[in-house]
């Protein structure tokens, strides 16, 4: 009877995950205006979907990690533990999702395993050194890592790009529900799109437009070097995280339905497509709130943030750290936020309190249900 219910807490937790992760590779894209919502959206999905599928070969680590191994005794870790997990973290994360706070869902099951696992082996049943050198130790490092690396790499990044003599433009606004920015060379069509588009002028200021480069680096365009880069950074991004996210949560199923290798493929396939349809429908506030009101991003700022966090999330699923995803790009973009002076600490401070009551909230949870089951 608990596997079914099984079955459906994993696939409500894998588009939980989508709905509040999936965005986050793609944030700074949209943040900086370099494309569209949809657009990011679409580039999101499909790299999620290839690290999906990927992750069943590079990152078999974790699979053995989030089934409990080491965190909680074997004879523990059947269905009624694994229902109260999954139940427990998809619920965590829906609850973020749906006040558009970025949360980590590693945090939710590593808060749910340990609130389960006391409820069903007592305190002397959980691994506690498992549970600081495994989960604890690098969930609290890579926030920190992220904002120290973004912010000395970028400002490497500007002194280098200021001593190749590549400058950021001046723009004119030129709005048609949004501003845009409209560089020297083409001022003058303006007076020709204005008699076939009804438009509005005016000159604002250069932090209301996007900020653009001019200047060639080895006779390559600076400003469509930075937009080719960023758009494979965040690829990257959410391709890492999926390589990273769907063995934890494919993880829940391994231990109870009888599979095989060749069987994790559809397992994993099936969690794939939850995590890219949850992100496709209901990634919207978790995006405005990480890509608009953190800080202000340029190209550059963004790329910078998004490198860091692709190389920060793939080699720990490569190692089989369970990092965070959302406190690596989230603390990547407090690290621009560092150097440019343009902070929104309303919004800062409401992640962190998301982020400080996830695992807590996991554990309540994961606790209740494993008693109420069993």
């Amino acid at each position: 009877m608990l596997v079914p219910i099984l079955l459906v807490c994993v696939f409500l937790l894998a588009w939980a995950n989508g709905a509040n992760d999936n965005f986050k590779g793609v944030a700074t894209l949209y943040g900086s205006n370099t494309t569209t919502y949809r657009k990011a959206l679409i580039w999101a999905t499909g790299a999620t979907l290839a690290g999906s599928l990927v992750s069943v070969v590079f990152a078999s680590r974790l699979v053995s990690a989030f089934r409990g191994k080491g965190l909680v005794p074997e004879e523990f870790l059947g269905p009624g533990l694994l229902v109260a997990v999954a139940g427990a973290a998809a619920v965590t994360i829906l609850l973020a999702t749906f006040l558009g706070m970025p949360t980590s869902t590693t945090h939710a099951l590593t808060g749910a395993l340990v609130g389960a696992g006391l409820a069903a082996a007592g305190k002397a049943g959980v691994g506690w050194q498992a549970l600081g050198t495994k989960f604890a130790r690098p969930l609290l490092l890579s926030p920190v890592l992220s904002i120290g690396l973004t912010a000395i790499v970028y400002i490497g990044f500007r002194v280098a790009r200021r001593r190749l003599g590549v400058e950021k433009e001046t723009c004119v606004c030129v709005a048609e529900g949004q501003l845009v920015p409209l560089g020297s060379a083409a001022m003058s069509g303006v007076s020709q799109m204005a008699q076939t588009v009804p438009m509005e002028f005016g000159v604002g200021k250069l932090d209301e437009c996007v900020e653009r480069y001019s200047g060639r680096v080895l006779g390559i365009h600076a400003q469509g070097a930075v937009d080719i880069v960023h758009y494979l950074s965040a690829g990257a991004v959410c391709f890492a995280r999926a390589v990273n996210d769907t063995p934890k949560i494919a993880a829940l199923l391994f231990g109870v339905v009888a599979l095989g290798g060749a069987a994790s493929v559809p397992v994993l396939g099936a969690v794939a497509v939850a995590m890219a349809a949850g992100g496709w429908l209901h990634s919207r506030g978790v995006a405005e709130n990480m890509s608009k009101h953190i800080t202000d991003l340029n190209t550059g700022q963004g790329l910078t943030a998004n490198l860091i966090t692709a190389v920060l999330v793939l080699s720990a699923s490569r190692v089989g750290l369970p990092v965070s995803t959302t406190h690596v790009s989230c603390g990547a973009i407090f690290g621009i936020g560092l150097v440019n002076g343009k902070r929104e600490w309303a919004t800062i401070g409401k992640i962190a309190a998301t982020w400080l009551t996830t695992l807590p909230l996991g554990f309540g949870l994961g606790f209740g249900l494993y008693s109420a089951l069993v």
